[in-house]
């Protein structure tokens, strides 16, 4: 049974970063290539082991190797492009990143043929037959079980933060959703996704696992699909909040506020008076956040973790820089957002820009 072990929780800020992408063709428009680039194709060796797909055959992963620390990162994730990048143009394909990509509509598309894919076909039915999206993950190591439960619950009110900075997904099946990240509520359509629960220990946590394994409701640990969650089977907490860009610098952004979150509520964790005390939002306030970032992206406001009042996005950053000794989502959050970029693109020089502007 896939329920992981407290024992994989060995090492402190460990760094691992997995990235979706979109297989395109010459005109930036999704199609089928995970068959060639997955199954058949003799991928670089930085690749090895390290390119996967995901539910349809114009969605593939990588993952760079485990680093040391953020300092390896940026340089990390650039190599690992430029591997795929190269890797696709043998095959006539190239690479592209969005939360969803606007020119996917699902019912024109092939699902990967994988029996692990095909038994959530069958189970999950409509929600995962459309589901078309790509997010970024982070995987920080953590080198004790209870800490990073901890840690995770900690971290679910920094989520919505996370999807705000990245929404870049306005436009879901060849329309506008209104949404500044529609990638994040076609995800929730799937279970066990979302905003997860707090858990008062590790035990509790696997006790969850085991449990939906065995009542047949997932088939593995990997189909708790949540925001954040601990990773069992790495002994990282892994953050999934993000959607997928085509901005290394902002994917660099993420990883460098994800590892500072986790490493300083881990250094927190042995002087804090109860270690399992809940946050004082209650689960539905921690919905109601991600809500606001996923409706509004960067003109985000939200209930403070306290409860008595709202803080807009501008201020969380500049807190969680000055705090955290971060720069990275200043950045972000002093830019554009993806949502606006390409809901300007496709208004002042049409689809084909729009496109090409998610290519790598």
């Amino acid at each position: 049974m896939d329920v992981g072990s407290p024992e994989a929780f060995a090492e402190s800020g460990t760094l691992g970063v997995e990235e979706e992408f979109f297989v395109v063709d010459e005109r930036g428009v999704p199609t089928a290539g995970s068959d060639e680039l997955v199954y058949e194709g003799d991928p670089p060796e930085l690749l090895d082991g390290r390119v996967d797909h995901e539910l349809f055959k114009f969605v593939v992963e990588t993952q760079t190797p485990k680093l040391d620390g953020p300092g390896e990162a940026a340089e990390a994730i650039e190599e690992v492009r430029a591997a795929l990048v190269a890797y696709a143009e043998e095959y006539d394909y190239r690479i592209a990143a969005a939360g969803l990509h606007p020119g996917a509509r699902w019912r024109e598309h092939e699902h990967a043929e994988k029996p692990r894919y095909r038994s959530q076909l069958d189970r999950i039915q409509y929600p995962q037959h459309r589901n078309t999206t790509a997010g970024l993950h982070v995987h920080v190591g953590v080198d004790d079980p209870d800490k990073a439960v901890w840690v995770a619950n900690r971290l679910r009110w920094h989520t919505p933060v996370m999807l705000a900075l990245s929404a870049n997904s306005p436009y879901w099946n060849g329309f506008d959703t209104g949404l500044a990240s529609a990638r994040a509520k076609i995800f929730e359509g799937l279970p066990n996704t979302g905003m997860p629960t707090a858990f008062d220990s590790f035990e509790a946590y696997q006790n969850f696992e085991r449990r939906m394994v065995e009542h047949g409701s997932i088939a593995d640990r990997g189909e708790l699909w949540y925001d954040v969650r601990p990773h069992s089977g790495h002994g990282t907490v892994e953050v999934r909040a993000p959607d997928a860009q085509a901005d290394p610098d902002v994917v660099s952004a993420f990883v460098e506020y994800s590892h500072a979150l986790v490493t300083d509520y881990a250094d927190r964790y042995e002087d804090h008076p109860d270690p399992f005390e809940v946050d004082g939002l209650r689960r539905e306030l921690l919905d109601e956040n991600k809500w606001r970032a996923t409706r509004h992206g960067h003109e985000s406001s939200f209930v403070t973790r306290d409860g008595t009042g709202t803080v807009d996005l501008g201020e969380v950053v500049d807190r969680e820089c000055e705090r955290l000794g971060v720069s990275g989502i200043r950045d972000v959050y002093d830019a554009a957002s993806g949502s606006e970029r390409q809901r300007r693109l496709l208004d002042e020089r049409g689809e084909r820009a729009l496109y090409e502007s998610l290519v790598l």
